[in-house]
């Protein structure tokens, strides 16, 4: 049966009373008088400290020297040497690749006869030219002697002593004798173009023999260094031509990396290089000696060798802003044990590590205090303070400071949620 609405209504406002009073007769929050107990953190106490910059890069290892071998002359291969072999290892001064001499040696000896032909030629004209001067001596003197009695013939004939057929015969001696002075003297007037000629040939000789005997040196090919071989497209028997490469090889003594390195990382590692100073400048006035490299193949880290930076190679990347630096490793065979310890070969990829010149007096802390380039400091007075800074880098998991702290500021390294400026904390100092 339903009620009539209103006698639900008693039971209602006896349940609001009832509320009201339990709300008003409850005992109030508990109070606690002083202060809350402050937040324990850990703190670093900042220090000014030598750094040495360090920088990673990854790059292809290649041969420092390398040799390609070109055919200069044209020949047969008579005789190879048993090593010249892909990847094989040639020492220094190792005659590997002879060529066919003989068209050489015959040219050579051609030019040898030639050359005996004109010394002999020259050796005939002068003793020509010597008697054809005692010659020319005797003909003047006769000449001088004819002139003389055609002078006292003509005397005679005028005084009327001796007929006209006798001045006329005297005449005709004279200039016999005065045409052959002129055909000696012609004579002698051609030896020094004919012994021009002559040293001209001789020139040519010379030079004949000089040219096959260069020829008859490129007939052989000799390692300039120690190498290894990586390409060999001469095989024995078969004619080579000149202009086509035989052998191509890789020096063993050192090899060399290109490291890509950031402009600023590279500042860094060279020194405190004020600003607009070229690359060039950077190589050439401060010392690369202070930078340290050692390097590491990927496929084994344990593995490390000492290298050294030995210049820039080309132009700075303007694309990437990095700088082309070329590290040299000496011996890079050095020890080697594969698969204990590997040579350094070209196309092996490599990690390398920079160590540069120190900086001294910089701030440095862990990278986990600074936050959004705020750093958490604690107070003189134990209250949290929230100082912004200027960030230079960040290596090895901390970072240096430039503008922002100072020697003797507490920075807050633990993480606080929420950090509200001015909250207490108690200080735990942490180890450097």
């Amino acid at each position: 049966m339903r009620l009539p609405p209103l006698l639900a209504l008693p039971p209602i406002a006896l349940g609001i009373v009832a509320a009201v009073w339990m709300i008003s007769s409850a005992p109030g929050p508990a109070q606690i008088e002083g202060n809350g107990s402050a937040l324990p953190v850990r703190v670093l106490t900042v220090a000014a400290v030598d750094l040495r910059p360090i920088a990673t890069a990854w790059g292809n290892l290649r041969a420092a020297d390398t040799w390609v071998a070109v055919a200069e002359v044209q020949g047969e291969v008579i005789w190879r040497h048993s090593n010249l072999e892909h990847g094989r290892l040639i020492p220094a001064g190792t005659e590997v690749l002879r060529i066919d001499p003989a068209d050489y040696e015959f040219a050579l000896a051609q030019s040898q006869a030639d050359l005996a032909a004109l010394d002999a030629e020259q050796a005939q004209l002068a003793t020509e030219a010597e008697n054809t001067r005692r010659i020319l001596d005797l003909e003047r003197a006769r000449l001088t002697l004819a002139e003389a009695d055609l002078t006292r013939t003509r005397t005679l004939a005028q005084q009327g002593t001796a007929p006209q057929s006798r001045v006329d015969e005297a005449e005709r001696a004279t200039l016999l004798a005065r045409r052959t002075v002129a055909e000696l003297e012609n004579a002698m007037a051609l030896i020094p173009s004919r012994e021009a000629r002559i040293a001209a040939q001789v020139a040519r000789s010379e030079a004949a023999i000089d040219r096959a005997r260069r020829a008859l040196d490129r007939t052989t090919l000799t390692t300039p260094f120690g190498m290894r071989v990586t390409e060999v497209s001469a095989e024995l028997f078969q004619t080579v031509a000149p202009g086509q490469v035989v052998i191509r090889a890789d020096g063993i003594a050192a090899a060399e990396v290109v490291a890509h390195l950031p402009i600023d990382s590279f500042r860094r590692l060279v020194g405190n290089a004020p600003e607009g100073i070229t690359l060039a400048d950077m190589m050439r006035d401060m010392p690369t000696s202070q930078i340290e490299v050692t390097l590491s193949p990927l496929s084994d880290p344990t593995q490390v060798w000492t290298a050294r930076v030995v210049r820039i190679e080309g132009a700075l990347d303007a694309r990437a802003r990095t700088v082309p630096v070329v590290v040299r490793v000496d011996d890079p065979y050095e020890g080697a044990d594969p698969p204990h310890r590997l040579p350094l070969v070209p196309n092996m990829q490599v990690q390398l590590s920079f160590s540069g010149a120190s900086l001294a007096g910089v701030i440095a802390i862990p990278e986990a205090a600074l936050h959004m380039g705020t750093v958490r400091i604690l107070s003189p007075d134990d209250l949290l303070e929230l100082r912004p800074v200027v960030a230079a880098f960040a290596q090895d998991g901390r970072v240096v400071i430039a503008a922002g702290l100072s020697p003797g500021d507490r920075v807050v390294i633990d993480d606080i949620a929420p950090a509200i400026p001015g909250m207490a904390l108690t200080a735990v100092e942490a180890p450097q």
